[in-house]
């Protein structure tokens, strides 16, 4: 199918990012922020819902709303400035970076949040190297500038100490942190002044005044604002669209997104200088033209969204040609056909149907029981195959059973789910089969998100007992020498059947290297 005229205006109308932080740094306000000024939705909620009012779009799950975190990426897409937004929000938690380093794999650019009192924190500085590793242009963006924290000369600095990142400040603060005035443009030196509104519901109204009517209204901070931005300048802190686009400088903005103010200028900021879709690399190496004929992966699935109908929806990233509902693709792994029948664009949980879709969109597609994470998808025209994801070495481990035997059905049918979906990894004994599988997790807090999901959405109550190890190492000898529980090692199978060798720590691992030469062990993960 050659693809329709207007692929690569469409194309270059994109922009699609992730936002990416260290937990309660401000992610999903800031998200359902910008989803507000996009005039996407009317009236932003808090997490937990206070007041009457909805909780955040981005964290549609029970459980998200009920701890006020983030747990599952969630894809947004709307319009501003006749620029199609497609934004993915994140989990922030490390329990769940598989989420995450999936989701970096989709988009085009990243906004790395900083709270204002706690700047570059362990979860964002992994996240960061993750787009230093795929060649992601970061935006920083310091939030929570309302309350108390630190100064805003000692967070940028940060940024070129810690990650060697050149900070190109967009706008600076007026007024200390807690004490937040407003914004200078540090290309325009006119001031932005905020008027908040009750709890930070609607957009914050903005005042706009020049460089001299500023400095009576604010005096030294206004002056202090300006010559600190002076300062960076001097220093090689002026924007440059080049550095930007390699990774070695970031634009760096200011604000507060729980009150709505900073939010418009990220917009426009990312609308302006952040990078358009452009073409993918596959499997080879070969860029792909955005113009080719349709290709896209899909970097998550995820049951349960609707819980009318409990279907399954894939999250495909459309990297070439021009999608049209109803076509029927190829998936690259089986060789099949999926007919794309029911497709929707993703707004948090709400969804409305989607007809066309352009390179760099994020669209979902209901009824994807035969997808996984990682499959690629075409046309069929000419085969095509995105690399794939990188595996993540589990860490903790537990034995899953269902607590009533007569649920046995329903504990394997959602065990097979969350294993589809990458809730989870899952590896099964020769002996025990699905009776009794193993659960394997980054964090253990993917186990308090299984046994929530086979609750609610399949009825099961599951009962997990932790298991020893903390260590797994892929067996590649074609007949391996025996492994058991006698020095504190298990052998079980992953979903492709290939033989995992557990063991309690390290050191039971170089024993039992030492003790068995011929035994051939490979990492499940670099550098695990």
């Amino acid at each position: 199918m050659t693809p329709a005229p207007g692929v690569l205006h469409e194309a270059a109308r994109r922009r699609t990012f992730a936002v990416i932080s260290h937990p309660d740094a401000g992610k999903s306000t800031l998200t359902e922020a910008l989803a507000l000024h996009a005039e996407a939705i009317t009236e932003a909620g808090a997490v937990h819902g206070k007041g009457g009012r909805r909780g955040v779009v981005s964290d549609w799950l029970d459980m998200e709303r009920a701890r006020g975190i983030s747990i599952t990426s969630a894809a947004l897409q709307f319009v501003y400035r006749d620029t199609v937004i497609n934004l993915v929000d994140t989990p922030g938690h490390a329990d769940f970076s598989e989420d995450t380093y999936r989701v970096l794999t989709a988009v085009d650019a990243a906004v790395m949040l900083l709270d204002a009192a706690k700047g570059l924190e362990p979860q964002t500085l992994k996240l960061f190297e993750v787009c230093r590793h795929r060649g992601i242009p970061v935006l920083t963006f310091i939030n929570k500038w309302d309350r108390v924290g630190r100064e805003a000369l000692q967070l940028c600095d940060e940024l070129t100490d810690r990650i060697g990142l050149q900070p190109m400040p967009l706008n600076w603060p007026v007024g200390p942190s807690g004490r937040f005035r407003g914004l200078r443009e540090c290309a325009t030196d006119r001031f932005i002044r905020f008027r908040r509104t009750p709890g930070g519901a609607t957009a914050a109204a903005e005042e706009y005044l020049d460089a001299s009517a500023a400095q009576r209204a604010e005096g030294a901070d206004w002056v202090t604002a300006g010559e600190e931005c002076e300062l960076l300048e001097s220093f090689g802190g002026g924007f440059d669209a080049a550095e930007f686009s390699a990774g070695k400088a970031t634009p760096v903005l200011f604000g507060a997104a729980v009150l709505n103010t900073g939010v418009r200028q990220l917009l426009d900021v990312l609308v302006e200088h952040a990078p358009a879709a452009a073409p993918r690399a596959d499997r080879d190496g070969v860029p792909r033209p955005l113009d080719s004929p349709l290709s896209g992966f899909v970097f998550k699935v995820q049951t349960g969204m609707d819980p009318a109908h409990r279907d399954q929806v894939a999250f495909l990233r459309v990297c070439s040609g021009r999608f049209e509902r109803g076509m029927q693709t190829t998936v690259t792994r089986t060789g099949r056909t999926f007919a794309t029948k029911y497709v929707q664009q993703m707004f948090g949980r709400d969804r409305t149907t989607v007809d066309i879709a352009y390179p760099g969109d994020v669209i979902g597609l209901v009824n994807a029981t035969a997808l996984q994470v990682g499959d690629t998808l075409h046309d069929g025209s000419g085969r095509v195959e995105y690399p794939p994801f990188p595996a993540f070495a589990p860490e903790h481990f537990a034995v899953a059973r269902p607590r009533e035997l007569d649920r046995s059905k329903h504990f394997r049918r959602g065990i097979a789910q969350l294993e589809q979906e990458g809730v989870v990894q899952v590896l099964r004994s020769d002996r025990r089969g699905d009776a009794a599988p193993v659960l394997a997790a980054v964090g253990p807090m993917q186990f308090d998100v299984a046994a929530h999901r086979l609750r609610s959405e399949f009825g099961v109550e599951v009962v997990l007992d932790r298991l020893p190890y903390t260590v797994a190492r892929r067996i590649v000898n074609s007949s391996p020498p025996s492994l058991g529980d006698g020095r504190g090692e298990a052998v079980r199978r992953d979903r492709d059947g290939v033989l995992i060798a557990l063991f309690r720590d390290r050191t039971a691992l170089g024993t039992e290297q030492r003790l068995q030469p011929g035994l051939e062990l490979e990492p499940l993960a670099a550098g695990a």
